[in-house]
């Protein structure tokens, strides 16, 4: 009797802890991604494992890379891929900010993308746009600190269910639209808008004319546009093997057609017809590590990816997950290094104006 007894409360024990480390452990936010929901966003179960084979040999034919009208499909599969992990693992904004002493991650992602808004001097009910919103994240951040209108596009019809059901969650639904479209071709009329800004999102774009193009050719005459850019830096050398397996690295794990050096930003900028205010990078010192929060989760990257393995196993989660969650862990350590040898910055940021005396083409 004693020895059932013992067998039930250790059979008890090992379900709560079971039901703990599959249902609660894992979730990066206040209401952000269970593990048991992870997906593959608009991906049927039965192909996420395909999606993410075939998403990998686009990297075998490089030159198609460079072909426009394949990137938004490379994109936006990519997406389809990471966006439950992303939220699951890091959060509902999908992108960096320098670390903060005593400051948590949280607060420090907030207080990045409410410097992005600032910094487009909007007014509240003033029309502003978010180039490539996510599932909107900096949105909400920034709605809230401005009482701005923010319309966000995204490729990503997944990640435009999810921002609309977030934004409703945050009683933000007001103030923040969601519609899926391609940046490089977007549904607005000429002028229409008061400000734009894109936190680590054009990088996406084969040409960087093109985006900046549309999104000149949507501000109202002395709008302002800010973007925070992945480039590599001026430490970067195309001669050095370490350098280029790194960026290399950064570019197949992130679904970046190429990244750009940071001398090229201002001068596209300039190209379309933006007036350049202003140029950082907002990385360097005395700006803490951005890429402390990667080193950081190196021990929760294994607990998840047990997690992961697990559900996988049980038939929770579909198959392939578990090649996305190792890919993107590969890809951290690539960002890592970027940063600690400076090679690479994810936040360069550029503050541009449409001139007062402009009318778009």
């Amino acid at each position: 009797m004693d020895s059932l007894a013992a067998l039930f409360c250790t059979a008890v024990v090992v379900a709560g802890g079971l039901y703990w480390f599959v249902c609660i452990l894992g979730s990066a936010e206040q209401k952000g991604k269970r593990a048991v929901d992870l997906s593959g966003g608009s991906i049927s179960r039965e192909k996420v494992e395909d999606k993410y084979k075939q998403y990998w040999s686009f990297f075998r034919r490089p030159k198609e890379i460079e072909t426009a009208e394949k990137v938004p499909v490379f994109v936006d599969t990519f997406y389809n891929l990471v966006t439950d992990i992303y939220e699951w693992g890091w959060g509902q904004s999908f992108h960096f900010s320098p670390s903060i002493p005593g400051k948590s991650h949280k607060d420090a992602t907030r207080l990045h993308e409410e410097m992005a808004v600032d910094l487009l001097q909007v007014n509240p009910g003033d029309r502003i746009l978010d180039v490539g919103c996510g599932v909107g994240g900096p949105m909400r951040a920034i709605a809230a600190h401005s009482r701005a209108k923010v319309v966000g596009i995204t490729i990503n019809e997944y990640q435009v269910k999810r921002a609309r059901m977030h934004n409703k969650k945050a009683g933000l639904d007001s103030l923040c639209e969601v519609m899926c479209g391609n940046f490089l071709q977007m549904p607005f009329p000429e002028n229409s808008f008061d400000g734009a800004y894109s936190i680590e999102a054009t990088c996406h774009a084969p040409k960087l004319e093109e985006v900046y193009s549309e999104i000149y050719r949507v501000l109202k005459p002395g709008a302002l546009y800010v973007s925070y850019e992945w480039v590599t830096t001026d430490l970067y050398k195309g001669e050095d093997p370490e350098h280029v397996e790194i960026i290399q690295g950064i570019e197949r794990g992130d679904a970046l057609p190429g990244l750009r050096s940071y001398d090229q930003i201002a001068e596209i900028a300039k190209k379309v017809g933006f007036e350049v205010l202003k140029e950082k990078d907002l990385a360097k010192p005395p700006a803490k590590p951005w890429w402390q929060r990667l080193k950081m989760g190196r021990i929760a990257y294994w607990r998840n990816h047990i997690l992961v393995t697990i559900l996988t196993w049980l038939g929770i989660a579909p198959k392939g997950v578990v090649d996305v969650h190792e890919m993107l862990f590969k890809t951290a350590d690539y960002l890592t290094r970027g940063g600690e040898t400076g090679i690479f910055t994810p936040m360069h940021m550029i503050l541009c104006r449409k001139p007062e005396s402009s009318s778009s083409s």
